[in-house]
């Protein structure tokens, strides 16, 4: 239901980078077991996807922020990360070369600062933003939200 929303954010945010090197890119509650590395997987595939729409010959490297609590079990996720990346190396279309992805683990609350000033170009978060009681300090901020089809753009101070 919301990959085709995702997908949308990325096409523009790739375009409007003017077809970047390098993407980074976080995961807000992470949390670690099977499916953690489910959400980092369809971004990938969707950069790649939609750099062979765009008609580009070179894959931008990704790096991967996953964040989730402290007490979460960021052991077992690395563990999975090797296997993760084995599979990446597969194509899945032809012309297919998926981006080289480096990953690191950012343990905290997202209620304080984990990231360095405008170092992040997308964020994911499937459950995290229910948590905010206010809107951040970014200007302008575009939301992608999953009931609606449009980018709604908040101006705020």
């Amino acid at each position: 239901m919301t990959k085709p929303i995702i997908e949308d954010a990325l096409a523009n945010l790739y375009c409007a980078m003017n077809f970047p090197k390098t993407i980074v890119m976080a995961d807000l509650g992470c949390s670690s077991g099977p499916n953690t590395l489910l959400v980092a997987s369809e971004l990938i595939k969707s950069i790649d996807k939609i750099r062979l729409k765009l008609g580009h010959d070179e894959s931008p490297e990704i790096q991967f922020y996953l964040n989730d609590l402290p007490h979460n079990d960021f052991n077992t996720i690395f563990r999975l990360v090797s296997k993760f990346q084995k599979k990446l190396t597969q194509p899945m279309e032809p012309n297919s070369s998926l981006p080289p992805c480096y990953f690191s683990g950012v343990p905290g609350s997202f209620h304080t600062r984990l990231f360095l000033n405008k170092s992040l170009h997308f964020v994911h978060s499937s459950y995290s933003l229910m948590w905010l009681s206010q809107v951040t300090s970014l200007s302008p901020l575009y939301l992608y939200i999953f009931q609606i089809r449009k980018t709604k753009q908040l101006d705020h101070e």
